[in-house]
Protein backbone atom coordinates (compact mmCIF):
# COMPACT_ATOMS: atom_id res chain seq x y z
CA UNK A 1 0.00 0.00 0.00
CA UNK A 2 1.40 3.00 -1.01
CA UNK A 3 1.55 6.15 1.70
CA UNK A 4 -0.09 8.37 -0.43
CA UNK A 5 -3.44 6.51 -0.01
CA UNK A 6 -3.10 7.11 3.97
CA UNK A 7 -1.06 11.23 4.25
CA UNK A 8 -4.10 12.76 3.79
CA UNK A 9 -5.98 10.70 6.36
CA UNK A 10 -5.37 12.56 9.74
CA UNK A 11 -8.76 12.55 11.57
CA UNK A 12 -10.82 9.88 14.00
CA UNK A 13 -14.00 9.67 13.55
CA UNK A 14 -16.17 8.21 16.76
CA UNK A 15 -19.72 6.40 16.83
CA UNK A 16 -20.59 6.38 20.19
CA UNK A 17 -22.56 6.73 23.53
CA UNK A 18 -22.53 10.20 24.64
CA UNK A 19 -19.77 9.11 27.38
CA UNK A 20 -17.61 7.90 24.82
CA UNK A 21 -17.69 10.77 22.40
CA UNK A 22 -17.40 12.95 24.95
CA UNK A 23 -14.47 11.57 26.74
CA UNK A 24 -12.75 11.47 22.56
CA UNK A 25 -13.63 15.05 21.98
CA UNK A 26 -11.98 16.06 25.07
CA UNK A 27 -8.82 14.25 24.24
CA UNK A 28 -8.86 16.55 21.20
CA UNK A 29 -9.77 14.54 18.25
CA UNK A 30 -13.19 17.01 17.02
CA UNK A 31 -12.96 18.12 13.60
CA UNK A 32 -16.20 20.21 11.84
CA UNK A 33 -15.40 20.79 8.30
CA UNK A 34 -16.15 24.67 7.17
CA UNK A 35 -19.29 25.64 5.70
CA UNK A 36 -21.37 25.07 3.81
CA UNK A 37 -21.08 21.83 3.88
CA UNK A 38 -20.11 21.07 7.42
CA UNK A 39 -19.87 17.79 8.50
CA UNK A 40 -18.80 16.57 11.61
CA UNK A 41 -16.20 13.76 12.69
CA UNK A 42 -18.30 11.79 15.65
CA UNK A 43 -21.77 11.04 16.19
CA UNK A 44 -23.59 10.87 19.56
CA UNK A 45 -25.86 7.50 19.98
CA UNK A 46 -28.52 7.23 22.99
CA UNK A 47 -31.68 5.46 22.83
CA UNK A 48 -33.72 7.32 19.73
CA UNK A 49 -31.14 7.20 17.15
CA UNK A 50 -32.63 5.15 14.60
CA UNK A 51 -30.07 1.69 13.04
CA UNK A 52 -30.58 4.20 9.71
CA UNK A 53 -28.71 7.63 11.27
CA UNK A 54 -25.86 4.93 12.71
CA UNK A 55 -25.79 3.29 8.69
CA UNK A 56 -25.57 6.89 7.32
CA UNK A 57 -22.75 8.28 9.33
CA UNK A 58 -21.14 5.12 9.28
CA UNK A 59 -20.97 5.09 5.07
CA UNK A 60 -20.47 9.35 4.89
CA UNK A 61 -17.13 8.46 7.76
CA UNK A 62 -15.93 5.70 5.15
CA UNK A 63 -16.18 7.58 2.56
CA UNK A 64 -14.48 10.44 3.62
CA UNK A 65 -10.96 10.79 2.45
CA UNK A 66 -9.23 12.35 5.70
CA UNK A 67 -10.68 9.94 8.19
CA UNK A 68 -8.10 7.32 8.99
CA UNK A 69 -10.07 5.57 11.34
CA UNK A 70 -13.44 4.92 12.62
CA UNK A 71 -13.69 4.34 16.30
CA UNK A 72 -17.27 2.58 17.36
CA UNK A 73 -18.52 1.57 20.52
CA UNK A 74 -19.20 -2.33 20.02
CA UNK A 75 -22.66 -2.17 21.57
CA UNK A 76 -23.65 0.23 18.70
CA UNK A 77 -21.61 -1.18 16.17
CA UNK A 78 -24.43 -4.42 16.95
CA UNK A 79 -26.87 -2.45 15.57
CA UNK A 80 -25.18 -2.17 12.02
CA UNK A 81 -23.06 -5.30 12.31
CA UNK A 82 -24.09 -6.64 8.45
CA UNK A 83 -22.34 -3.25 7.21
CA UNK A 84 -19.34 -3.56 9.73
CA UNK A 85 -18.71 -7.14 8.68
CA UNK A 86 -18.98 -6.41 5.04
CA UNK A 87 -16.11 -3.29 4.92
CA UNK A 88 -12.91 -4.98 4.12
CA UNK A 89 -11.37 -1.77 3.34
CA UNK A 90 -7.71 -0.88 4.70
CA UNK A 91 -8.89 2.86 4.86
CA UNK A 92 -10.46 3.90 7.47
CA UNK A 93 -9.60 1.15 10.06
CA UNK A 94 -12.60 0.22 11.89
CA UNK A 95 -12.22 -0.54 15.35
CA UNK A 96 -14.59 -1.77 18.04
CA UNK A 97 -14.27 0.05 21.57
CA UNK A 98 -16.28 -0.95 25.06
CA UNK A 99 -18.18 1.75 26.75
CA UNK A 100 -18.62 2.57 30.36
CA UNK A 101 -21.96 0.51 30.44
CA UNK A 102 -20.95 -2.33 28.00
CA UNK A 103 -18.25 -4.01 28.28
CA UNK A 104 -16.13 -5.10 25.19
CA UNK A 105 -16.90 -8.78 23.74
CA UNK A 106 -13.77 -10.11 21.67
CA UNK A 107 -15.96 -12.82 19.60
CA UNK A 108 -18.35 -10.33 18.98
CA UNK A 109 -15.55 -7.97 17.36
CA UNK A 110 -15.84 -8.16 13.50
CA UNK A 111 -11.75 -7.52 13.29
CA UNK A 112 -10.80 -10.24 15.43
CA UNK A 113 -12.96 -12.56 14.32
CA UNK A 114 -11.51 -12.15 10.64
CA UNK A 115 -7.76 -12.67 12.35
CA UNK A 116 -8.97 -15.77 13.53
CA UNK A 117 -10.04 -16.98 10.41
CA UNK A 118 -6.43 -15.91 8.36
CA UNK A 119 -5.08 -18.40 11.07
CA UNK A 120 -7.44 -21.16 10.98
CA UNK A 121 -9.03 -20.94 14.16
Amino acid sequence: MSASVSKDRQFIAVIGDEDSVTGLLLAGIGHVTPPPNASKNFLIVDTKTGADKIEAAFDEFIQRKDIGILLINQHIAEKIRYRIDTYTAAFPAVLEIPSKDHPYEPEKDSVLRRVRRLFGE
